[in-house]
């Protein structure tokens, strides 16, 4: 699409995600509207959305049972109060959160987003361990190429070094650890690599002194580590591993989270329950910011007492519990539930992967990676050694100019790239994404051919 000169001045009075400006005229999309699993430019070409805008939209653009109850809600109560009450309409969503998070997951703080999610688990854990005898548990181990947020205690916790390193330094006492995907080519069988990488968690632990290691967090599928797929053992023994030592499991399923992989939450389909869930995007399809942390019940108990012991959990933003956005996160909960959404994303997954298995006949793709409704492809020269494209023909940004011209939105990375259609697609829009995705590759590998 070509920007217009009004476009082109506000465009310069403001800041894109991740990216310079220069960047995005020289292949701009402004959107207008956006319906289901499409969105239409100011031109009105319209773009197949492959990622739900950004792993947000789990019932597609403007679901209409989400969008009745926002609406009916705005007639009733918009803003409680926050240091002096709660809405009914939260007190509803809180309730129905706890009854489909993993068992005993019970007691939850609504946020307006994942970072926030993020920020609040981390002060929960540090305030936990200090209101329960133990005092200097503070320290939290994660994953290089993890990613938790934008907020400071978010991108400590995060191991991206290109979106953090203009910030630094930033808090102390965050540790990381490679993950599995980074050691693959070292180990004969994955499940091998995974083991090795799990034990890695211990060895930080023990060697910082465990009384000094509030919690490991993690994301089960990792977004900016190329939809990084761990196996259900590496999990499990990382939850081993955190019980040996009274370390908090904290799962990050901003992402993963509300049916994506083929369980309400990713925790519930590797059959390994954490001790926090952070939680965001899909939680209210992208209607209304919305995101929550989700804790242990009994880990509640650390934070009662009188008033003047000042045992409360210290923390709180002024949109946490919102009206607005509790009735569209109980909206999607229900919808996800009433309508069997968490299977039809582990079957219809199935169909996704299998299609983009398929796409191997190109010869550009080593592995397809992912778990439901969330999968990731990732891009080389040679899929028999694994070899990637050199730095200067990278297929993936090629395949960015090929995907926005021929409208389809994917999350791609110079190496891989991602699909997440909403979890109400159907087997005919999935094959519309295949095919829109195997003629970006052969636009993309045709460029790359042509560069010296």
């Amino acid at each position: 699409m070509k920007l217009s000169p009004r476009h082109e001045k506000l465009l310069a009075r403001t800041f894109l995600d991740y990216r310079a400006t220069s960047d995005f005229v020289d292949l701009p999309l402004v959107v207008e509207r956006a319906e289901g699993l499409y969105y239409w430019d100011v031109e009105g070409k319209r773009y197949f959305d492959a990622i739900g805008g950004i792993f947000v939209a789990v019932l597609g653009h403007g679901h209409p049972r989400v969008v009745e109850a926002v609406r009916r809600q705005l007639g009733q109560l918009t803003l409680a109060p926050p240091l002096h009450g709660i809405a009914t309409i939260t007190l509803d969503f809180i309730e129905r959160l706890g009854e489909v998070a993993p068992a005993g997951l019970n007691f939850a703080k609504p946020f307006s987003g994942g970072s926030e999610s993020v920020e609040a688990a981390l002060k929960f854990a540090r305030q936990y361990f200090r209101q329960s005898d133990h005092p200097h548990k503070h320290k939290f181990v994660s994953l290089y190429r993890g990613y938790h947020g934008g907020t400071f205690g978010a991108m400590a916790a995060s191991g991206t070094g290109k979106r953090t390193a203009k910030f630094e330094p930033l808090p102390g006492g965050f540790l990381k650890v490679m993950p599995p995907l980074a050691y693959r080519d070292r180990f004969g069988d994955w499940e091998a690599c995974n083991r090795f990488c799990a034990q890695l968690f211990e060895d930080v632990i023990v060697h910082e002194d465990p009384d000094t290691v509030a919690g490991v967090i993690l994301e089960p599928i990792s977004n900016t580590g190329g939809i990084s797929t761990p196996t259900d053992d590496y999990f499990r023994l990382i939850r081993e591993i955190c019980d040996r030592h009274q370390v908090l499991l904290i799962f990050d399923e901003i992402i993963t989270g509300f049916a994506r992989t083929g369980g309400m939450f990713a925790a519930q389909a590797i059959g390994v329950t954490p001790d926090l869930i952070c939680s965001g995007k899909g939680l209210s399809s992208g209607v209304v910011p919305l995101g929550a942390m989700i804790a242990r019940g009994d880990m509640a108990a650390a934070f009662v007492g009188r008033a003047d012991s000042d045992r409360h959990f210290a923390h709180g933003h002024t949109y946490s519990g919102n009206p607005l956005a509790a009735a569209a996160g109980l909206a999607v909960i229900d919808e996800i539930v009433e309508q069997r959404l968490v299977e039809r994303a582990r079957v219809l997954g199935e169909y996704l992967a299998a299609k983009l298995e398929g796409l191997k006949r190109l010869g550009c793709i080593r592995e397809v990676r992912g778990r439901g409704l969330l999968r990731g492809v990732e891009l080389v020269e040679d899929p028999v050694t694994g070899r990637p494209f050199p730095p200067e023909r990278k297929l993936g940004n090629a395949l960015r100019r090929a995907a926005i011209e021929r409208g389809i939105i994917l999350r791609i990375d110079p190496d891989w790239f991602a699909v997440a259609p909403a979890v109400i697609a159907t087997e005919a829009q999935i094959d519309e994404l295949c095919a829109l995705v195997e003629q970006c590759l052969i636009d993309a590998l045709e460029q790359v051919a042509n560069r010296p």
